[in-house]
């Protein structure tokens, strides 16, 4: 990674998780001064509950072309990432190149695919269509019932908390300051522009602030234009396979549904999409969906052990798409409301950032997903 000379000698950043470590991280490589001020321990937000997917082909749908864009761009960006993050420190983050699959369980399973397919096909992805032998012939333990699938070679996994843990050592090894259990009260305003955050009514200082809050960034107070970014509940749950002989061995996309292998064997089984606000607890209704539908496609799973039960929450933004570049106020840069693609937009996003603020250029990838783009409701709010 080359160094530039900081336009900024110091940048606070609002959030640890991995958006907010991998920005300080890429700043702190290119000689900043980075300190990062987590309200809970770094990582154990959105970062820790998600699945880790890289599925950009698999999850794309109409109407999202420039997300799409930015979706793909982040996950040819994963391979060098993954590889650069785990040399910086000396953790593994798993990622698996094994491709997804989309299984149709009845017909109109299939005729839905089909026509995914045929979009998918117009933005010069290449998809392949799996008969239902094809497909059981790549995973033998699927519902022998289904009626085909389709396998996506380009969206892979990574181990989101993992991920999270070698961030970590990363940013401090490359001098990051990182406050944990510290929440942001307000970001500091002097002259009309950033001058700093107050903590526990100390004000640490700093030419910058970036707001990668996630689903908290909406509270942190201070300025007149807060991001409109939203709490999108989601409940998954973990089973145990056998890492020797796993009842699975891609993603698997199911209706209602998907199912992600690790390699110590747990099968993640996730997840649903609740506006519930920060409520925080497992419903049986929704572990209930989550199981019946995971059964359906893959339905060994009757015999695995459950070892584990979350909540997390997906920052969302009212189109779903992250928020990403200059705030309302000099000095304030967004980088939130990621929503399910936190994981997937690290690499761009930890890029796009640190080249807005240290060199003051806004890479073309992320101009689309400025906050002005909610002008004039945001500001009216």
């Amino acid at each position: 990674m080359s160094r530039s000379t900081p336009t900024h000698s110091s940048i606070a950043i609002i959030g640890a998780g991995v958006i907010g470590l991998s920005i300080a991280w890429r700043l702190a490589q290119r000689g900043a001064k980075v300190a990062v001020f987590e309200r809970d321990a770094a990582g154990r937000g959105a970062s820790h509950a998600a699945a880790g997917m890289l599925a950009a082909c698999a999850e794309v749908e109409p109407g999202e072309e420039r997300l799409f864009t930015l979706n793909r761009a982040s996950q040819s960006l994963w391979p060098d990432f993954a590889a650069e993050l785990e040399q910086a420190s000396g953790q593994s983050v798993d990622l698996r190149r094994d491709g997804t699959l989309v299984v149709a369980l009845t017909a109109d399973d299939r005729a839905r695919l089909l026509h995914h397919l045929e979009f998918q096909h117009r933005l010069g992805l290449t998809p392949e269509w799996l008969n239902a032998t094809q497909a059981k012939r790549r995973e033998p333990h699927l519902n022998p019932n289904l009626t085909g699938a389709v396998f996506s070679p380009q969206d892979h996994q990574v181990d989101n908390r993992k991920v999270v843990v070698a961030l970590r050592i990363a940013a401090e090894r490359a001098g990051v300051e990182l406050h944990e259990h510290a929440p942001v009260e307000r970001i500091a305003l002097e002259g009309g522009g950033a001058r700093g955050v107050i903590v526990a009514g100390t004000t640490h200082r700093a030419d910058v602030v970036v707001l990668a809050a996630g689903a908290w960034s909406r509270g942190i107070e201070g300025l007149s234009a807060r991001p409109p970014v939203r709490p999108v509940k989601g409940q998954m749950l973990g089973l145990r396979m056998d890492a020797r002989a796993p009842l699975l061995r891609h993603v698997v996309w199911a209706p209602g549904v998907y199912l992600v292998p690790r390699h110590d064997g747990r099968l993640l089984v996730g997840a649903t999409v609740e506006e519930k606000g920060f409520d925080p607890h497992l419903t049986a209704g929704a572990q209930l969906a989550l199981l019946q539908a995971a059964w359906r496609a893959l339905p060994g799973i009757e015999e695995l052990p459950i070892v584990e039960s979350w909540v997390g929450f997906r920052p969302g933004s009212r189109d779903d798409a992250p928020i990403l570049g200059r705030g309302p106020v000099p000095g304030v840069i967004f980088a939130t409301g990621h929503h399910r693609n936190g994981i997937l937009l690290t690499p761009v996003t930890a890029e796009a950032i640190a080249t807005l603020i240290l060199q003051d250029r806004v890479d073309p990838l992320i101009a689309p997903f400025a906050v002005d783009r909610f002008a004039p409701a945001a500001a009216a709010e």
